[in-house]
C-alpha cells in the first residue's frame, strides 16, 4: 500500500507544479505584450535614428569620393602641366653645374 500512496502524492505533487509553471509562463506572457507596446515605440524611434546615421554615413562617404577624385584630376592636370615646363629647366640646371 505505500507504493501506491507514494505514486498518488507523486501525481498530486506534478498537477501542482505543472499547474504553478502555466501560471508563471502566462504571466510572463502578459509582462512582456505590455512591455513590448511600451517599447515597440522605442524601437521604432531607434529605428529610424538608425537609417539616419546610415543615410548621413553614405552621403559623407560619396562626399569624400568626390573629393578623392577632384583631387586626382587636380593632381594629373598639374603633372601634365609640370613636364612641359620641367624640361625647359632641366637643361639649365644640367649646363650650370657643368660650366
Amino acid at each position: 500500500m505505500g507504493k501506491q500512496y507514494n505514486k498518488v502524492q507523486k501525481r498530486r505533487r506534478r498537477k501542482q507544479y505543472f499547474k504553478r509553471r502555466r501560471e508563471q509562463t502566462k504571466s510572463n506572457v502578459a509582462l512582456k505584450k505590455s512591455s513590448a507596446s511600451k517599447s515597440g515605440s522605442a524601437k521604432k524611434a531607434a529605428k529610424k535614428a538608425a537609417k539616419k546615421a546610415a543615410k548621413k554615413t553614405a552621403k559623407k562617404a560619396v562626399k569624400k569620393t568626390a573629393k578623392k577624385a577632384a583631387k586626382k584630376a587636380a593632381k594629373k592636370a598639374a603633372k601634365k602641366a609640370a613636364p612641359e615646363a620641367a624640361p625647359e629647366a632641366a637643361p639649365e640646371s644640367k649646363d650650370s653645374p657643368a660650366e
